[in-house]
């Protein structure tokens, strides 16, 4: 278990938190769920939920800390807020994209998605920061032109425009 963050994001779920916490672990290597804590008997007449079902969990993605949190219907997500996942290559972005997606996920713009919790996601490759901080404007302007359209990315058709090719 990586060392104690000071930050620590609270994902808060109808009532799939593990589901999604063992989805985002089986994702990422060197990534494992942490402790599932319970709900009890005390406290049912304002949470409702029933004793030993799935109260919260913690888990890691990589060194990240996450909690997650079956907190009811009453929250939920918004492409306000995304995790940003940069790719090393294609082969990457694909898995990443393929597993999110799965089972009710579904793809937005520019490499966002959001999975079947509705959390969104951004698969991105890591080259892409450095191509859109380029001090060559027409660089940066066929780069985005590429991209912008596109759902899921295609490195290689990125890197073709900020070639020029």
């Amino acid at each position: 278990m990586p060392e104690l963050s000071k930050i620590v994001p609270c994902l808060w779920f109808d009532d799939r938190a593990e589901d999604a916490a063992l989805l985002y672990v089986s994702l990422f290597p060197g990534s494992a769920i942490d402790t599932i804590v319970r709900f009890g008997t005390e406290g049912f007449e304002h949470h409702g939920r029933p004793a030993g079902s799935v109260m919260t969990v913690a888990f890691h993605l990589g060194a990240q800390r996450f909690t997650a949190l079956n907190g009811g219907p009453r929250f939920t997500f918004s492409e306000a807020v995304s995790f940003q996942v940069m790719c090393e290559d294609q082969s990457e972005i694909d898995h990443l994209w393929d597993a999110l997606t799965r089972d009710g996920g579904q793809g937005s713009r520019c490499g966002w998605l959001r999975d079947r919790f509705g959390l969104s996601w951004q698969i991105v490759p890591r080259s892409l920061p450095a191509m859109m901080s380029d001090p060559d404007p027409a660089r940066v302007a066929r780069v985005t032109s590429a991209f912008l359209p596109m759902e899921k990315l295609d490195l290689a058709a990125i890197e073709k425009a900020y070639r020029g090719a």
